[in-house]
C-alpha cells in the first residue's frame, strides 16, 4: 500500500539589577516550574542571603542601563525601530528595548537562563555553517561568522558562546529523571520570519533584525514573548499532532550515552564546541566576549580565566576596561564576561603569573577584591587574571524535588559546615511535604546542566556539602552556575538498554549469533541476551542490562568487523505503544543522505526539527530494519521515504521481509523524490523531484493524503548456467527472489544503474547536483549503447514455458 498526494492539499507555516530582599531565617519555598529567579539564581546564591524571594521583577536580573545609539537599533521586545539616540541595553546579555518597553520585559539574562530550565535535557551540535538571519541564543548577536546550531532544536550559538548555552533542548523521550506527565510548549526566541504573527493578539511579533516573539518548538505556535505567557500552557503538537511521536510515548534510558548516540547522529570531526581553535600561543580563538583586536586610547584588555580547569586548557575571555578603572568596575566586567549574576562582593581576582616569570611573586599574589578602599587603577596590572570565590562559611542551597506533580519548583535552606548530604535531606523532606518518608529512601544528586551533555553524581551520605560547593567553584565559576541539587527516591533503576548490531553474516542461528558476537566483543552473557534475531538481515537486536556494559559494546561494536564486514551499533528507543491516543499515527521517516545531490542531510535536521528526533532514521546507518524494528508494535503507523526510486525499492522489500513482526504489516508509505528520475514518485503523484519546498507542507500533504494499492511483483531469477568445465556447479549461481514496484531491467538501464550506484558510493562528493547526475546517466547510456547495439541476440524470451524465436 502507499499513500498518493492529493493536488492542493497544501498548507504553509510562515516560514541596575535588582537584588534579593531581606534575609529572613526560615526556608525557602519556590512558587513552580515557571516561577523567575533574580541575581543569585545558582545552586549557592551567596554567603549571607535566605529567604523568601522578591517580587517578580519586570526585567528578570537584567542589568539594564541607558546608552547612546550610534546606529539603527531595534527593540527586542516589540521588534519596532527605536528613534531617537537613548536606548535600554543590558550589560550582560545584550538586550535592547524602548524606556516603554522595559516594564513588560519578561525574557530573562542570559545569567539566569539555567535557573529556570524545567527539565535540563543537553544539546546536539553539528558541524559549524552559516546561518543567515539567526542570532546567539547566548549574546543575541548575529550568527555573522560561522556559528553551531542543535540538531534537534532551534538554537544557534557562536562557537564561543556554547559553554554559556543552558541545557533546554526538546525533552523527546523519557529516560527515568523528572519524566512528566503534561507535555507544555517549549519556547524558543528570535527563530520567527520576519511576517510571523501572533497567535493571541494578531499583530506581527517576528523580525529579521532583531531575536523578537517565541516559538513553541513543537507545535509551531507563534506569539509576542509577553503574550506566551497568556497562552494555555499545555502543548497540542499542533497540526502535526497526528504524525508526532509524542515524547510520553518514548523511553529510553541514555545515563552513560550522549544525545548525539541516541538520536543516531554522526559525529562531527569539528572542534568541540566552545574549545575553539587555538592559536599559536596557545589561547583561544576570538569571539563575543573574546575581542583581541587593539584597545582603545586609555584602556587595556584583560584576560579572565573562571576557575582551575579554565587556566589548564588557557581557555580565557577577555574584557575591556579603562585603565584607571577601580577594582569594582573590573569585577564586574569580569562576572559579566562569565554571565555570574552574584553579588561581587563576594569574589575577587587574582593574578595570574605570566608563563615567562611562572615563579614572579610579586604579580601571583596580587589581588583585585570589591572593596570600596583600592581606588587606584589598574595602570600596572598583570594582563591575566582569574576569578575566585571568597571563602563562605554559610550560603543558601536550592534543592530540586525529582519527583513528579510537586506544586514547588525548589526549596532553599541554609547550609553550614557542619551541613552533610544526608543532613540535607532530612531537613529537606518535610518542606516537601514527605514527613511520613524515611532519609534512607532519598538521596542528594548532584546535576551538571552542560549545554552538550547532562551529567549526574549520587552525592556520600557523609559528604560536606559546602566543601563540594567550593570544590565546584574552584574548579569553574561556570559550571556552578550550571549546577542543581536534587532530592531523589534511592530506588535502584533497573537498566535495559536495546543494542541494534548490523553488518552480521546473515543466515544464521541464534546460538551462532550469540557465539559469533561473543568471539568478536566478548559480551556477558550475564548481563546481555539477544531479544530479536533478523538472520536474513544479518541482525540482532541485544538487551543490556548494565549502563556501562552497554557503552562498552556499542564502543566497541562500532570499531569491529565481522569476516570482513564492519559492524553497525546504534541505540534503539522504546515505543510505549499503549499510551498512544487513539487518533495518532506516528510517521516513520527514512532518509537518504546521498539521495538528491545530497540534500538529505539538509532533510534529516529539518525533520528531527519538525517530528520526534526517534522517528527518523537515516538509511545509511543500518538501513530500515531499525526504524521497523522500533515501530514494530505501533498498531497503526505510516512511513515517508526521502530518496529516489531505489531507496523506496529497498524499504518497500525490508517491510515485506518483517512483515509478519509488525504489528501494523502494512503500512502506508509516502515518498519524498530525491532520485534522478523518481519515476514511482511521478505516477503517484508525489512529483518530480524536491526542491526546497517547505516541509511543514509536505508533511501535511502526507497526513492528507489518499491510500492506494500499489503492485509488487515477485521474480524468480533461475541459476545461472556457466559455460562446462570442471568447477561448473561450484560457480553456478543460485536462484534468487527479487520485488520490483514498476519495471525491472536486465539490460542497459540495469548496467546503467548499478554502474552510477557503484561510483556515487565511492566518490559521493562528485554527486551533490541532480542536474549533474541526469547529465551522467544521458553520457554513460550513450556510450553503453554504442557498445551493446547486439544485445538483442544474447537475451532469450519464454512466454508461458515457451522460447520465443526472437526477441525484437
Amino acid at each position: 500500500m502507499a499513500a498518493a498526494a492529493e493536488s492542493g492539499a497544501r498548507g504553509w507555516l510562515g516560514g541596575g539589577s535588582p537584588r534579593p530582599g531581606s534575609p529572613t531565617s526560615s526556608p525557602e519555598l519556590g512558587a513552580g516550574s515557571r516561577s523567575r529567579s533574580g541575581p543569585g539564581s545558582g545552586p549557592g546564591s551567596g554567603p549571607e542571603r535566605s529567604g523568601a524571594r522578591p517580587p517578580v521583577p519586570a526585567a528578570p536580573s537584567h542589568s539594564f542601563r541607558k546608552v547612546t545609539l550610534t546606529k539603527p537599533t531595534f527593540c527586542h521586545l516589540c521588534s519596532d525601530f527605536i528613534w531617537g539616540l537613548a536606548g535600554i541595553l543590558c550589560d550582560v546579555c545584550n538586550f535592547m528595548s524602548h524606556e516603554k518597553c522595559l516594564k513588560h520585559v519578561k525574557i530573562p539574562c542570559t545569567s539566569v537562563a539555567p535557573s529556570l530550565v524545567r527539565v535540563p535535557v543537553a544539546h546536539c551540535f553539528g558541524p559549524r555553517g552559516l546561518w543567515k538571519r539567526r542570532f546567539c541564543s547566548v549574546c543575541r548577536k548575529g550568527l555573522e561568522a560561522p556559528g553551531l546550531r542543535c540538531e534537534v532544536c532551534e538554537l544557534h550559538v557562536h562557537p564561543d558562546c556554547v559553554p554559556f548555552a543552558c541545557s533546554d533542548c526538546r525533552q523527546c523521550h523519557q529516560d527515568g529523571h523528572r519524566d512528566h506527565d503534561a507535555h507544555l510548549h517549549h519556547w524558543r526566541e528570535g527563530i520567527l520570519p520576519s511576517g510571523a504573527r501572533c497567535e493571541l493578539c494578531r499583530k506581527t511579533c517576528g523580525s529579521s533584525d532583531v531575536p523578537a516573539g517565541v516559538r513553541c518548538e513543537w507545535c509551531g505556535v507563534q506569539a509576542h514573548s509577553v503574550c506566551s505567557a497568556a497562552l494555555a500552557p499545555e502543548c497540542t503538537f499542533g497540526r502535526l499532532r497526528t504524525l508526532v511521536l509524542p515524547p510520553a510515548c518514548v523511553r529510553l534510558l541514555s545515563r552513560n550515552f550522549s544525545k548525539m548516540h541516541c538520536f543516531r547522529i554522526p559525529e562531527s570531526a569539528a572542534p568541540e564546541p566552545g574549545d575553539g581553535e587555538d592559536s599559536a600561543d596557545g589561547s583561544v580563538s576570538a569571539g563575543p566576549g573574546r575581542e583581541v583586536g587593539a584597545p582603545e586610547s586609555g584602556k587595556q584588555t584583560l584576560k579572565i580565566f573562571d576557575g582551575s580547569d579554565a587556566m589548564q586548557r588557557n581557555h580565557f575571555r577577555v574584557v575591556t576596561v579603562p585603565r584607571l578603572a577601580r577594582s569594582q568596575e573590573v569585577l564586574e566586567a569580569a562576572l559579566r564576561a562569565y554571565y555570574i549574576p552574584e553579588d561581587p562582593q563576594g569574589f575577587q581576582l587574582q593574578a595570574v603569573p605570566t608563563p615567562a616569570q611562572p615563579g614572579h611573586t610579586a604579580a601571583a599574589g596580587k589581588v583585585w577584591s570589591a572593596g570600596p578602599s583600592e581606588e587606584e587603577g589598574c595602570r600596572a596590572a598583570p594582563e591575566a587574571w582569574v576569578l575566585r570565590a571568597l571563602p563562605r562559611t554559610q550560603e543558601i542551597l536550592k534543592i530540586y524535588p525529582a519527583w513528579l506533580k510537586l506544586g514547588v519548583a525548589y526549596v532553599s535552606i541554609r547550609v553550614t559546615p557542619q551541613s552533610t548530604a544526608r543532613s540535607v535531606v532530612l531537613e529537606v523532606l518535610p518542606l516537601l511535604g514527605c514527613q511520613a518518608e524515611g532519609v534512607e529512601g532519598f538521596q542528594l544528586v548532584e546535576v551538571h546542566m552542560g549545554s552538550r551533555q547532562v551529567q549526574r553524581t549520587v552525592l556520600a551520605d557523609e559528604e560536606p556539602v559546602l566543601d563540594r560547593l567550593r570544590e565546584i567553584r574552584q574548579t569553574s565559576l561556570r559550571q556552578m552556575s550550571q549546577t542543581r541539587f536534587y532530592v531523589a527516591e534511592n530506588s535502584v533503576l533497573a537498566p535495559r538498554i536495546s543494542l541494534f548490531v548490523g553488518g552480521l553474516p546473515p543466515g544464521l542461528s541464534p546460538q551462532e549469533y550469540r557465539s559469533l558476537l561473543d568471539e568478536a566483543v566478548a559480551s556477558k552473557a550475564a548481563l546481555v541476551t539477544v531479544s530479536h534475531v533478523y538472520s536474513a538481515q544479518g541482525a540482532v537486536v541485544l538487551d543490556v542490562a548494565c549502563f556501562a556494559e552497554a557503552e562498552r559494546l556499542y564502543m566497541l561494536v562500532r570499531d569491529t568487523a565481522v569476516r570482513g564486514r564492519p559492524l553497525t551499533a546504534l541505540v534503539l528507543p522504546e515505543v510505549l505503544h499503549t499510551k498512544l491516543a487513539p487518533d495518532c499515527r506516528p510517521l516513520l521517516v527514512f532518509v537518504n543522505p546521498r539521495s538528491g545531490g545530497l540534500k538529505g542531510r539538509d532533510l534529516l535536521c529539518s525533520f528531527r526539527k519538525l517530528l520526534n528526533p526517534h522517528q527518523v532514521f537515516e538509511l545509511s546507518s543500518g538501513g530500515p530494519l531499525p526504524g521497523l524494528h522500533v515501530f514494530s508494535q505501533v498498531p497503526c503507523f505510516r512511513v515517508l521515504v526521502c530518496g529516489g526510486d531505489g531507496t523506496v525499492g529497498w524499504v518497500l522489500a525490508a517491510l515485506e521481509d518483517v512483515r509478519h513482526r509488525l504489528a501494523c504489516p502494512e503500512p502506508a508509505v509516502a515518498i519524498l523524490p530525491l532520485g534522478t528520475g523518481n519515476d514511482l514518485g511521478r505516477v503517484l503523484r508525489w512529483g518530480a523531484g524536491y526542491s526546497g519546498e517547505d516541509l511543514f507542507s509536505v508533511l501535511l500533504s502526507v497526513d492528507e493524503a489518499d491510500a492506494v494499492l500499489v503492485d509488487r511483483w515477485t521474480i524468480l531469477l533461475d541459476a545461472h548456467e556457466p559455460a562446462g568445465g570442471e568447477d561448473s556447479e561450484a560457480d553456478a549461481e543460485p536462484p534468487k527472489i527479487v520485488q520490483m514496484s514498476n519495471y525491472c531491467g536486465i539490460g542497459i538501464d540495469a548496467e546503467l544503474s548499478l554502474d552510477f550506484h557503484q561510483a556515487r558510493e565511492e566518490e559521493p562528493g562528485k554527486f551533490t547536483s541532480r542536474l549533474h547526475n541526469k547529465g551522467v546517466y544521458v553520457r554513460v547510456g550513450l556510450q553503453k549503447i554504442s557498445h551493446s547495439r547486439s544485445l538483442h541476440r544474447a537475451l532469450r524470451l519464454q512466454v508461458e514455458q515457451q522460447e520465443t524465436s526472437a526477441v525484437p
